[in-house]
């Protein structure tokens, strides 16, 4: 009871904060109208296709499935994605993109986790999270026709967790770092009103990777306000000697989208 209290919260939470930057985005590009600005709120159901977890990756941890204990979802997911021209072509970006979920179920197997040793065939409760918070640079490197595209590279900083906790047993590994990405996006108009526009960050090499990337049909509403629908995925991970961690995840979108006109 306490552990849905807690998950509920958090989503409040995080919607509430969402809602407050929208808010904040229009008053921003109100009062510097010559920088445009775009602030897009996006939610959507969230499932995962893949959630391999080893922690300490050597002989003194087990390889386990998250997906076989909680299942695949769907739970709620949102993010905020904020934009605005600073010179010229040159242009920033941010991302808020909370993440997590608090669910039970059974292992199938013995399992070794983070110090800790959790029975198979007993039920487990998993608290998982992975907040993504990025501030980007991007340059528009094309915008003619109807086509705008845009280049540039991301600085991710990662806030994840991973909790077991079975009959007085609890084990977490947390992870707090800073992740550089690749950054590519465009947008095709169909007509005044109609649009296709895609986003990606991702790199890939080393240990990891990570790749982010939407797909997203848009209706201009009027001037400012645009809708859009479209799939986002998500999947990557590490394979280091403290951790083995891949995950991907598929969300359905719906956003709307802020955009004030160039005075």
């Amino acid at each position: 009871m306490v552990s849905q209290f807690r998950s509920t919260r958090a989503r409040i939470q995080s919607f509430t904060l969402c809602g407050l930057l929208l808010l904040l985005s229009q008053s921003i590009s109100a009062e510097s109208a010559r920088d445009p600005f775009s602030a897009e709120l996006e939610l959507g159901p969230t499932w995962q296709s893949r959630n391999d977890i080893q922690i300490p990756n050597d002989s003194e941890g087990d390889r386990f499935s998250l997906k076989d204990i909680a299942g695949s979802g769907p739970w709620a997911g949102a993010r905020i994605n904020l934009s605005w021209d600073v010179a010229g072509r040159h242009g920033m970006r941010a991302v808020l993109a909370p993440f997590g979920y608090e669910e039970s179920g059974l292992l199938d197997q013995n399992v070794r986790f983070a110090g800790e040793d959790f029975q198979g065939g007993d039920a487990v409760d998993v608290d998982y999270r992975f907040n993504s918070w990025r501030l980007g640079y991007r340059y528009r490197a094309l915008d003619r026709n109807n086509w705008r595209l845009w280049v540039g590279g991301t600085l991710k900083v990662r806030d994840a967790k991973i909790e077991l906790t079975q009959e007085g047993r609890n084990a977490k590994d947390t992870d707090l770092g800073v992740v550089p990405l690749l950054y590519f996006a465009g947008e095709y108009r169909f007509n005044d009103r109609w649009h296709f526009a895609f986003d990606f960050d991702g790199l890939a090499g080393g240990p990891g990777r990570a790749v982010d990337l939407s797909l997203k049909l848009g209706y201009r509403l009027n001037e400012n306000w645009r809708l859009n629908a479209g799939y986002r995925t998500l999947e990557g991970g590490a394979d280091t000697d403290d951790i083995y961690a891949f995950a991907w995840f598929n969300t359905a979108l719906f956003s709307i989208e802020y955009r004030p006109q160039r005075r």
